[in-house]
């Protein structure tokens, strides 16, 4: 059974159900508003680029399914997902599309959309989002499609770091050292307790996305100004956070597996992260784990899919785990209830990276002086794109976010392709997606 039936299977108990997915990427965004933050984690940020993310569920979908955009697809990047078959999935774009807004307001504020959406209501056919906030609830109110998974309020509970950080102390999986600080004086004995050796520690926000709303604090006196920051708000301010102690050279790993209508738990996948001189490069799979540490992980699956089914939650969940050295195995730092970046990834593993080959899951990074259609990025990939399933090569699975952040009236801005680069094995995977980097820099400086 493909990822996409297994999914349907566990959401709507049909795996012939039709799914229209919402991609509204960073829903954390949402779910936070109005939490306790850290100092400094209210630094106004751009979605922009963030919004076009959404682009993705393009090669997640089946044909039958439906995928919303904020805008058509590159007709180059439609050509080369044509050419591959990789976008079977039938389109909708909104009507009114307004860059800083995520593709679910896009489609609330869309009239012949949520006509368009509302024709669809058959009984059979549900929304699906990345996560569910209050705005997806309102789609689904204003189109009459269900959704495919529990609602805002949950969905918000169980996706908190307080929340996965308390139900690894419940269940007995092996924690990071750390606890939960609700209070200001919490905070002060946790950081005096894991600072104790001259150890680091992260502190966390409970609802923070992507490495923001996180610190690390490298000493004491880092401590120490972190909390008379926080103090300043006053002796009744909530803390609101998670404390770790920072593990030392650890490899880190995310897995994934479904959580069905019924209880059942099913492992699907784990990616680690890959260093090369201390930056980041990207997820890495298939994952060489000993027998012990791979039991280890579907073993966590299986006691935190089961807690959350006891929440009422059943769909996609994603764990980010840490892998100590002497295989030491930390389960679980967070749970995130929702899609992922590995979901987004399942069905390119399925079709594009076979049995016995590598990928590395990437996002290059690009300084651009005008916006590049997809034309210019294929020549400049020149063979390395991959265009036919079984050759080394690079697959784009993300493209609108390269031109996402251009000003309006010109100028320089920062860009990002997301691409999966497949190689026999993981060094020419890696090396694959150097090239790719190198190759793209220079048309990038080409302007």
């Amino acid at each position: 059974m493909s990822f996409s039936r297994r999914l349907k299977e566990a959401v709507a108990q049909d795996e012939e159900a039709r799914l229209v997915y919402v991609n509204n990427f960073e829903v954390e965004r949402s779910w936070a508003v109005g939490e306790p933050k850290l100092p400094g984690a209210g630094v106004s940020f751009t979605g922009t680029t963030v919004n076009r993310m959404e682009e993705m569920g393009v090669l997640l979908a089946e044909a039958g399914d439906v995928v919303i955009l904020k805008a058509p697809l590159d007709p180059g990047y439609r050509d080369y997902l044509d050419g591959l078959g990789a976008a079977p999935a039938d389109i909708l774009v909104a009507d009114d599309s307004d860059p800083a807004r995520t593709v679910t307001d896009d489609a609330l504020a869309s009239p012949r959309l949520l006509a368009e959406l509302r024709s669809l209501a058959d009984g059979r056919t549900r929304l699906m989002p990345m996560g569910v906030s209050r705005a997806e609830e309102e789609l689904s109110r204003a189109t009459g499609l269900p959704l495919a998974g529990p609602g805002a309020d949950l969905a918000k509970h169980v996706n908190g770091k307080i929340f996965s950080r308390e139900l690894i102390d419940s269940v007995g999986l092996r924690p990071v050292p750390g606890g939960v600080a609700r209070t200001v004086g919490d905070l002060s004995v946790l950081l005096d307790r894991h600072m104790a050796d001259g150890g680091r520690a992260v502190v966390k926000e409970s609802l923070g996305v992507s490495g923001r709303g996180m610190v690390v604090l490298k000493d004491r006196t880092a401590a120490a100004r972190l909390l008379r920051l926080i103090e300043r708000r006053g002796a009744s301010a909530t803390a609101d956070l998670v404390v770790e102690s920072w593990v030392e050279r650890a490899q880190d790993l995310n897995y994934q597996f479904l959580v069905t209508r019924t209880g059942e738990v099913r492992f699907e996948t784990v990616k680690a992260a890959v260093l090369r001189d201390g930056v980041h490069q990207g997820h890495s799979f298939p994952v060489r784990l000993s027998d012990t540490v791979a039991g280890e992980l579907r073993d966590a699956a299986e006691v935190i899919g089961q807690a959350l089914h006891k929440e009422g939650y059943f769909g996609m969940v994603g764990v980010d785990a840490m892998l100590a050295p002497g295989d030491v195995l930390y389960p679980c730092l967070e749970i995130n209830a929702r899609f992922n970046m590995s979901t987004y990834q399942s069905r390119i593993a399925e079709r594009y990276v076979p049995d016995g080959t590598h990928a590395v899951a990437a996002t290059i990074h690009l300084r651009l002086r005008r916006q590049h259609g997809f034309e210019e990025v294929a020549h400049a990939l020149g063979d390395l794109l991959r265009m036919e399933t079984g050759r080394p090569g690079v697959l784009i699975n993300n493209f609108a976010t390269l031109n996402a952040a251009a000003p309006a009236d010109g100028g320089e801005f920062h860009g990002r392709l997301y691409a999966v680069c497949v190689g026999a094995d993981a060094e020419e995977a890696l090396r694959l997606r150097s090239v790719a980097d190198d190759r793209l820099r220079r048309m990038a400086e080409a302007g």
